[in-house]
């Protein structure tokens, strides 16, 4: 920007770009539709199928100037931290259509409605396609874009509940390949198509990766017998470790000292959970399971 402006390179230092927000904020929807035009010039894009996501954003301390910052879910694991929640709508290619900066405690489930309202006023009513996570639409939501927005359809990952529901119906019927080592289940329901996919070639990465993430805990495990350090500091490294191997840490069964106890080999023991690590690997489920409105 200081060589397009030729001026110092201070012109567009950090601090000073974010100071700015506050002035162009007036103008948020301007610069939205002037972008939806930009878009269409140089990159010829379509705005009939949509990617819809919230995400997060942390701040250390009370952050007393932002009455948005709210204690909430946190993604980034950090829930002793205040936050704010950014709602975003792209394109397939990741260009950016709508924001929000929501309130840090907002409900994903609260911020849909919202959002298909201004990008209809916007980009006007068409037969339009979003892509969400299951955890942001409710529903009443997507009995509403049903019955009452004929022309919006949807994607969306099913809930475990339906999941849980339909299954054995789902056991029933045949995997179609699709491409490569992708097969899919189709099952029809009450206007939506479910769509069961599971990918050979995946699964495999995930095996491999759930068993390096082992290797690295057991090895840990084993470093920390040998030193056997006190109790305390013993507990502090447990849980170090399962932070670094996330869900692989339920594959192994591990046996703490109780308070007051010394750490021995008899009384700090560990073992694989073969049977449920087996289960994880070999059982049949879908790797993925998600639902979209098809009109049929």
């Amino acid at each position: 920007m200081d060589v397009l402006l030729g001026q110092d390179f201070a012109v567009a230092e950090k601090d000073r770009l974010y100071r700015c927000l506050d002035r162009i904020l007036e103008h948020k929807q301007d610069l939205f539709i002037h972008l939806q035009q930009r878009w269409k010039d140089l990159f010829n894009a379509e705005f009939d199928l949509l990617l819809y996501d919230l995400t997060s954003t942390y701040v250390e301390g009370e952050a007393e100037g932002n009455p948005k910052a709210k204690y909430g879910y946190s993604r980034d694991k950090r829930p002793d931290c205040k936050q704010v929640v950014i709602a975003l709508v792209v394109t397939p290619t990741g260009l950016p259509l709508a924001y929000e900066v929501l309130a840090g405690n907002t409900s994903e489930k609260s911020t849909l409605r919202g959002f298909l309202d201004k990008i209809e006023s916007m980009y006007g009513k068409a037969r339009r396609v979003w892509l969400m996570d299951r955890g942001i639409p409710s529903e009443a939501l997507l009995e509403e874009m049903r019955v009452s927005r004929k022309e919006t359809f949807y994607l969306v990952g099913t809930s475990r509940a339906k999941v849980k529901q339909y299954e054995q119906k789902w056991l029933d019927l045949p995997w179609q390949k699709v491409r490569g080592s992708v097969e899919v289940k189709l099952f029809p329901k009450d206007g939506e198509l479910y769509v069961l996919a599971k990918s050979e070639g995946r699964q495999a990465k995930e095996i491999a990766m759930r068993r390096k993430k082992l290797v690295r805990l057991l090895r840990k495990l084993r470093a920390m017998r040998r030193s056997c350090p006190k109790r305390d500091q013993l507990l502090m490294r447990v849980g170090a470790a399962k932070t670094d191997v996330g869900r692989a840490f339920g594959f192994v069964i591990i046996n703490l000292p109780k308070a007051g106890e010394l750490v021995t080999k008899e009384t700090f023991t560990f073992r694989l959970d073969k049977a449920k690590l087996k289960e994880a690997e070999f059982a049949w489920r879908p790797l993925r399971a998600i639902i979209c409105c098809a009109r049929i």
